[in-house]
């Protein structure tokens, strides 16, 4: 039986002109996640910056978020936000800036997260330079090991010198988890951090009124309602674009995980031993990939590689079929088992991972589409 809806799309982005490999994000899915994550996080007293590097600072995924009641913008790269200057919404600098970038994240961040005071006196430089405010966050570690200030009173001795940095505001105290050392945030790790955010509230006053408390690995504290207090501001991506959180992997049925399919076109069609024949030595990548013998079988290459996308994470929409392997620029798909009769120049769709919509968006040989 042929996989009708399969045809529908390759026949209506044929009519559109469409360039493979494609990556299509819906951004209605988009919106409706964000609608339904930032009511749950209001009711909490918490609001939401939603981050776009997923999918390459996408100027029209900005601004579903903000369509979705996002009060904030965050990115890890300057050119993203330079791509998102003419969309509404605070834009905040996610990783920690270069020296060398002070210049550009002063004109094109409203804020930038900072755990180096040789950093933020060159941001107060150049916000001097350009006459402007610059705000920042200071990034607290709580034990992940990624950014931010570990020893308590290393962090307050900082402050002091901080505090005479007149061209900059400092907006309140944040720290992450979950990615660096996989630490799964829980609250009596925000002790410390607590203690860090009351002592420059002392310094800084009324206007150090942020605590961001982390990244998508944090919604299940708002979730079981366990989240402490004084967090006020989280740092969604993976939530708002696949509806799962992080600490757990825990998938949301309320939420669509669908918001990315990447579609790639067949450039070979044949019959081939599923074992490689000849001495086994590494692969282009330096690994030993091992294969499974299951005789003769039916596969297809799709334009699309490892230069584009992880083989590992995305999924064949194709009734049937299976990824076998990838180089470079090559995906071989096992199509034996697929209903629909397969030929040179059809198009397969895939599901994508947080990882391989991350590759994709950021691949300057996978074109993108918004629907």
């Amino acid at each position: 039986m042929v996989n009708c809806t399969e045809c529908v799309i390759n026949e209506l982005n044929e009519m559109r002109g469409i360039m493979y490999p494609n990556l299509t994000i819906n951004l209605e899915k988009i919106q409706d996640n964000t609608e339904k994550v930032t009511g749950i996080c209001r009711e909490h007293g918490i609001y939401v910056t939603a981050v776009t590097k997923c999918a390459g600072g996408n100027p029209d995924v900005a601004r579903a978020f903000l369509a979705g009641g996002a009060k904030s913008l965050g990115d890890s790269r300057i050119r993203n936000l330079q791509d998102l200057d003419d969309i509404g919404g605070e834009k905040w600098l996610i990783r920690i800036p270069m020296i060398s970038e002070a210049e550009d994240t002063v004109r094109y961040a409203d804020l930038s997260l900072n755990s180096e005071y040789e950093v933020l006196k060159e941001l107060n430089r150049e916000a001097l330079k350009q006459k402007k405010r610059h705000d920042v966050i200071l990034m607290a570690d709580h034990g992940d090991l990624r950014e931010g200030w570990f020893d308590e009173e290393g962090f307050y001795r900082d402050l002091k010198k901080i505090s005479g940095l007149d061209a900059l505001r400092v907006r309140g105290v944040g720290t992450n988890s979950n990615c660096a050392g996989a630490i799964i945030p829980e609250p009596s790790s925000f002790d410390k951090l607590e203690r860090m955010y009351i002592r420059t509230r002392e310094i800084f006053g009324d206007d150090c009124s942020i605590f961001s408390g982390g990244n998508s690995g944090a919604y299940y504290m708002v979730e079981n309602g366990t989240i402490p207090k004084f967090v006020n501001n989280l740092r969604f991506g993976e939530l708002l674009l696949f509806g799962n959180e992080t600490s757990y992997g825990k998938k949301y049925p309320f939420l669509h995980s669908d918001v990315f399919r990447l579609d790639a076109e067949i450039v070979e069609l044949k019959e081939k031993p599923s074992l490689p024949i000849g001495k086994h030595g590494k692969d282009a990548f330096g690994k030993e990939p091992v294969f499974e013998d299951r005789g003769i079988r039916r596969r297809a290459i799709c334009a699309l590689g490892k230069q584009d996308i992880t083989p590992e994470d995305i999924v064949p929409l194709e009734p049937g079929a299976r990824i076998v392997t990838a180089s470079s620029d090559h995906l071989i798909v096992d199509v034996s088992d697929c209903q629909r009769p397969l030929k040179v120049g059809d198009i397969m769709g895939f599901r994508c991972n947080y990882v391989s919509a991350l590759r994709a968006s950021t691949s300057d040989y996978v074109n993108k589409t918004t629907v």
